[in-house]
């Protein structure tokens, strides 16, 4: 079975899945997407978004496979009208995004970014010393999780170890209605997948003076012009992004010329542990594909 993984994979990573017979081509590669498409029959997905012109190039597909848990980079509607399965593996990252959100909000709320700076700079050690009246910590402070799938699961217990209080909303369960948790949390947390409903739910007017936002999930959740402005006008205190609303983002965004903003490249899904799960999951789902048994964790 022609498997492609279609990922910037370590050159570890290509090794070894070279000795499963499981193709790794770059996303950042287009020309030699471009040569394998006619051939591939299972396509892992990560974050390039697999549309209905790269389906069309792929007359052998027969499974898309996201290597994570949001479809919404998937044309699963495309994919439905060649009778194309599509699959993903909730839970296999969970703990990662877990512990990555648990860093920002640390980061944000000790100024790490500002902080690494000044230490690499002369004169900037004692300079930083200017930062302590902004510093804070996460004990006595209340965590807003939107969201309360496997992630906030996992951070929940965590952060109430830590002596913060938490309160979360869903839209299957909920300790407070939206609006509540975005209004009086001093961090909030976001966990939710992105779709037509959820587009832009995360107002940054909604949320508490001087709050903390972290966004684990999509960019897409969020208005960015409006939390842009909310940074620089002090209304919120910081704020920690692995995803912005157009990846990857341009390294000149205005949010991330400011100095209270944590970033990283869409990455808190990423550790070897988590590609080990997946590795694992998506390869059995490659065999009960060529045996004709049913898949798991198929979406569409």
């Amino acid at each position: 079975m022609n498997i492609v993984f279609h990922f910037d994979g370590s050159p570890a990573l290509r090794a070894r899945l070279a000795a499963m017979g499981v193709e790794l081509c770059p996303e950042s590669d287009q020309a030699a997407f471009a040569r394998l498409l006619p051939g591939v029959e299972v396509l892992w997905h990560v974050l390039k978004p697999v549309t209905a012109e790269v389906i069309a190039r792929a007359p052998k597909l027969r499974l898309v496979h996201k290597i994570g848990s949001g479809v919404n980079t998937i044309d699963v509607e495309a994919c439905k009208a060649r009778g194309i399965a599509v699959c993903n593996l909730p839970g296999t990252n969970s703990r990662a995004v877990a512990e990555m959100a648990l860093l920002l909000m640390l980061a944000c709320l000790r100024r790490i970014r500002e902080l690494d700076a000044a230490v690499r700079k002369p004169g900037g050690w004692f300079e930083a010393w200017n930062l302590q009246d902004n510093f804070g910590e996460l004990g006595g402070r209340t965590v807003g999780l939107v969201g309360y799938g496997a992630v906030p699961r996992i951070l929940k217990p965590i952060l109430e170890a830590m002596g913060s209080r938490v309160s979360f909303w869903s839209r299957s369960a909920s300790s407070a209605d939206l609006e509540t948790v975005l209004s009086q949390s001093d961090i909030v947390s976001l966990h939710i997948p992105l779709n037509p409903e959820t587009t832009g739910i995360l107002d940054p007017r909604q949320m508490k003076q001087g709050a903390i936002l972290i966004n684990t999930a999509r960019g897409g959740l969020v208005n960015e012009p409006a939390l842009l402005e909310a940074l620089r006008s002090g209304h919120l205190r910081a704020a920690g992004l692995d995803v912005f609303g157009e990846e990857p983002v341009n390294p000149a965004h205005p949010l991330l010329a400011l100095p209270n903003v944590v970033a990283s490249p869409h990455l808190a899904w990423l550790t070897p542990e988590t590609i080990e799960r997946s590795l694992g999951a998506a390869l059995e789902n490659a065999r009960l594909l060529e045996s004709g048994k049913p898949l798991q964790n198929r979406v569409a």
